[in-house]
């Protein structure tokens, strides 16, 4: 039994692969299986992972890509490790990084998973310096409480290849979550810490590669986008899993000063769509809509909603008017637009026709 799965999904990254690789095989740590998947690849990805010859490596298929949470979860289900690390077929770790982090977790009985900072590289290994993921990635170390309020208002700030998990809290949380695209990891973090505790270690294990033309599969591409703003507001529902109005407040520690009707653990899904409310992210407000509409509609919470915080089925309905989801707005100034333009060109064809025909009879 190996202390540690190191798990690749690999999908098109013949350029990369081979390099990927070979820095998990040179870890210093050595007691690890490192399972491979080739995720429908349709260059030579596969070809050059059969290409290593080592005990700890075992390599498996998958002929058509259906999405990279559904290649996780098979190989988790493979793995024999009492850790599991998660890692992309295009960054390199350093030599000393499952060292370390297995340190971490064995001498850390209250942690559940390490994480490291990362050093950004170009396609050609060049470090990057002044990058975007650089801000996101260099996050100093918050209690599960303060991960999960920042992450509620901003996001994913923790870089998937640096993660070392212990795979007994698979069982307790969940695997990938193989609807999900480009937050998947996003998506785990957070279901980690709603059970558990997670530590980054202050230290560049990883080397991240940036590629350019928006190459990288969280590329800030306009699908990714649209993907994300969608994949987002489903992560926010896990917050409406919090137990009690203690945790609540743990997470959410101003809102005991703002509001003062903070007291039923029934309630929590309509005090976390309020805080859903005051972060200005359409899929935020989406979020926090739907689970009033949800919530709404036990007459016997409705009730209680009406008592304790004064909210009833006209406050819902005035807010449904407030918050512009569809881009109404806009999509009515656009038209606006597009209207008084042709209005404006109607009104130029008649001197243009006679412009035209001076011109003409002078030439």
């Amino acid at each position: 039994m190996p202390k540690v799965t190191v798990i690749i999904s690999a999908f098109n990254h013949e350029s990369y692969v081979s390099e990927t690789i070979k820095s998990i095989l040179d870890q210093t740590f050595r007691d690890f299986e490192l399972i491979v998947v080739d995720n429908g690849s349709t260059d030579s990805t596969y070809k050059i992972i059969k290409s290593f010859f080592d005990p700890r490596l075992k390599v498996f298929r998958i002929r058509k890509n259906i999405g990279f949470g559904y290649a996780l979860n098979f190989c988790l289900k493979k793995s024999q490790g009492e850790y599991v690390s998660l890692f992309s077929s295009d960054d390199i770790a350093i030599p000393t990084k499952l060292e370390k982090q297995v340190q971490y977790l064995n001498s850390h009985s209250e942690v559940d998973a390490v994480f490291s900072l990362a050093q950004l590289i170009d396609e050609n290994d060049h470090i990057l310096e002044k990058n975007y993921y650089e801000n996101v990635f260099n996050q100093k170390n918050k209690t599960r409480y303060q991960w999960l309020n920042y992450f509620f208002n901003n996001g994913n700030c923790i870089c998937f290849p640096t993660a070392l998990i212990k795979k007994s809290i698979y069982e307790k949380i969940g695997y990938e979550n193989e609807r999900l695209a480009q937050l998947h990891d996003f998506d785990l973090w957070v279901r980690l810490c709603l059970k558990t505790e997670i530590y980054i270690l202050q230290q560049k294990l990883v080397k991240f590669r940036i590629r350019s033309d928006n190459k990288n599969v969280s590329a800030d591409t306009l699908d990714n986008k649209i993907r994300s703003m969608y994949e987002f507001s489903h992560v926010l529902k896990h917050y409406l899993k919090i137990k009690s109005v203690k945790e609540f407040l743990k997470i959410f520690p101003h809102s005991q000063e703002k509001y003062k009707d903070i007291s039923d653990n029934e309630l929590i899904p309509f005090y976390v769509a309020r805080e859903a409310l005051n972060v200005e992210h359409v899929f935020h407000q989406k979020f926090a809509l739907d689970t009033l509409f949800d919530l709404l509609q036990n007459k016997r919470i409705a009730k209680k909603l009406q008592k304790k915080n004064n909210f009833g089925y006209a406050d819902f309905i005035r807010l449904t008017g407030k918050y512009d989801l569809y881009h109404v707005q806009h999509i009515a100034f656009q038209e606006d637009l597009v209207r008084r333009l042709k209005l404006e060109y109607e009104d130029l064809k008649y001197p243009l026709r006679k412009l035209k025909k001076t011109i003409y009879g002078k030439s």
